[in-house]
């Protein structure tokens, strides 16, 4: 059962170009965001749309992939981990 603990997967639409940053060592890092959508009827009946924004992240080789097919627009499914920013105050 810990196999699927903090587990996820997300089909959106890719919503900017995405941004490829090349470390010194030469890993690549690939950062851009996706829309996910969902639709349903109020309690008028009239039909609604939710669209939510998700920030993604991929290193190494992966990234590679995300730069040379991944664009703005496009569909993509994506699998990972979901992880928050700590912020200092």
């Amino acid at each position: 059962m810990s196999t699927l603990r903090n587990k996820v997967q997300l089909i959106g639409n890719v919503g900017n170009t995405p941004e490829i940053v090349t470390l010194e060592s030469g890993k690549k890092i690939a950062k851009f965001s996706i829309a996910t959508n969902e639709s349903y009827k109020d309690s008028k009946g009239e039909k609604q749309q939710d669209t939510q924004w998700h920030n993604i992240v991929a290193w190494g080789k992966l990234a590679g992939i995300v730069e040379n097919y991944v664009g703005k627009g496009k569909e993509v499914a994506v699998a990972g981990k979901l992880t928050s920013i700590k912020s200092e105050m």
